[in-house]
């Protein structure tokens, strides 16, 4: 007798997520001559992550994609007012009609509580925080507890020495969506970079 359920699969993993610790390595610039973007690397040097900026520098549209060129997020910029900064991002689903926002950014200046600028970032009903650190290039990503989720710093070799402004190296905690947390990183170095 067949059985109904031939086949017990194990959970579908998600392949933006992992169960440990990810070291990414952002070069901020593109593979494709004449363009502007930036490249990212995962800890055995293989591309993850590109974004190729066309048009000109701080584009008000923005796409994240994979090595293949296949497009993941849709970064979207709107203005509020003239001191407010709003980027809106949406997964990539090319037989969407009316799409809603996956994720919002909103940039902020100075905050009074950590003296230091920051961005807001809405993702459903979760809030997190983009925190600029004490260097040029360093940031974190902190949740609402201010637990920290992923940190952006320059990258060093083991030696201790600096591979250049253009070279960074992320790192995203466990059970945290890259490709959520590289749109985040997106978003920040359009506003604060000219990406």
């Amino acid at each position: 007798m067949a059985k109904v359920f031939p086949h017990s699969q194990g959970p579908v993993l998600d392949p933006f997520v992992s169960l440990e610790k990810e070291t990414f390595t952002l070069w901020m610039k593109s593979l494709v001559c004449q363009t502007n973007g930036c490249t990212v690397f995962d800890s055995n040097g293989d591309i993850v992550y590109r974004i190729d900026n066309y048009d000109r520098k701080c584009s008000s549209k923005v796409y994240l994609m994979d090595l293949r060129g296949r497009v993941l997020v849709t970064i979207r910029r709107k203005r509020l007012l003239q001191i407010v900064g709003c980027w809106y991002g949406y997964r990539w689903n090319p037989d969407a009609g009316e799409e809603k926002p996956w994720f919002q950014v909103k940039t902020y200046g100075r905050l009074i509580c950590t003296g230091s600028s920051a961005c807001q970032v809405t993702v459903g009903f979760d809030k997190y925080w983009v925190v600029k650190l004490g260097s040029k290039q360093a940031f974190r990503i902190v949740n609402i507890d201010r637990e920290v989720i992923a940190e952006v710093k320059q990258k060093q070799l083991s030696s201790g020495i600096s591979l250049g402004d253009d070279v960074l190296t992320l790192v995203v905690e466990p059970h945290i969506d890259h490709s959520l947390i590289m749109a985040i990183v997106t978003v920040y170095g359009l506003i604060n970079y000219k990406l």
